[in-house]
């Protein structure tokens, strides 16, 4: 069975393989790079073609399931510190969560900055103040969104949200096949900053109704004369072309030569 996991609240969920059986909520242990981690089942029976490259190790035990519920009572304790001592290290950082690890040993922090950050001197505060090792983990406006939550100008709650994450890269070229990217940065962007996830719903239909379209600015044979293409609708398939006499006509794509 593969499942989805989610490991930290800032991270997008994982495909794991299960020998379990599982149901949303359920938590399970993992292994990550640096430890054996409890995670949360947001998904089950995922149908992907996609292979898990790993594999869910137990479900998480009573005492798992007690230590992360009171690990998760401290992490409002690290993150008031640490946000002291970014304050007095006057980094230009952004703290968004904390999570202390199973096994107690580490406690990883996630930010945002727009550029690298020299945490060197905040690494040896917090180590020092916890008896823990410390890990800094930059993270993306993206996930930022994703954590904190809430609703697009659609009224509808976050697309990162609803699917937790488990989307794949937005581009300009998906804004550019939907006739928008002239819209502007600000009227195609989403609360993250970045480009809305919703423009890939529709991308790939547009790709095909513009397979045979001329591109804009092209120039094109109509059946009233050469001319050059100002603007294609692919839903309605016309053509508005200006003719070299400076009249605008509107032809379908099949008219074009």
């Amino acid at each position: 069975m593969k499942v989805l996991v989610s490991l930290y609240s800032w991270e997008s969920p994982k495909l794991y393989a299960s020998d379990f059986k599982l149901e949303k909520g359920d938590k399970v242990i993992v292994a990550t790079e640096y430890a054996n981690e409890i995670g949360i089942v947001v998904d089950v029976d995922v149908a992907t073609k996609e292979e898990p490259k790993e594999r869910i190790l137990r479900i998480a035990t009573e005492r798992d399931r007690d230590v992360f519920s009171q690990n998760e009572k401290q992490r409002q304790d690290c993150l008031e510190a640490c946000r002291s001592e970014i304050k007095l290290a006057k980094l230009e950082m952004k703290l968004i969560d904390a999570r202390i690890s199973l096994d107690g040993k580490q406690i990883i922090f996630a930010f945002t900055a727009d550029g690298r950050i020299d945490f060197r001197e905040l690494v040896k505060n917090l180590s020092r103040q916890f008896k823990r090792l410390i890990r800094m983990q930059q993270i993306g406006s993206r996930d930022e969104a994703r954590k904190l939550g809430g609703y697009g100008i659609c009224g509808r709650e976050l697309c990162c949200v609803r699917n937790n994450g488990n989307m794949q890269s937005i581009t300009t070229d998906m804004a550019r096949v939907q006739q928008i990217s002239h819209r502007g940065t600000d009227r195609i962007s989403g609360l993250c900053g970045r480009l809305m996830c919703c423009l890939i719903y529709e991308a790939q239909q547009y790709k095909e109704m513009l397979v045979g379209m001329p591109e804009v600015h092209s120039t094109v044979n109509t059946p009233e004369g050469k001319g050059f293409v100002i603007e294609v609708n692919a839903i309605t398939q016309d053509i508005k072309v200006k003719l070299e006499s400076g009249k605008y006509i509107s032809v379908k794509k099949e008219a074009i030569k």
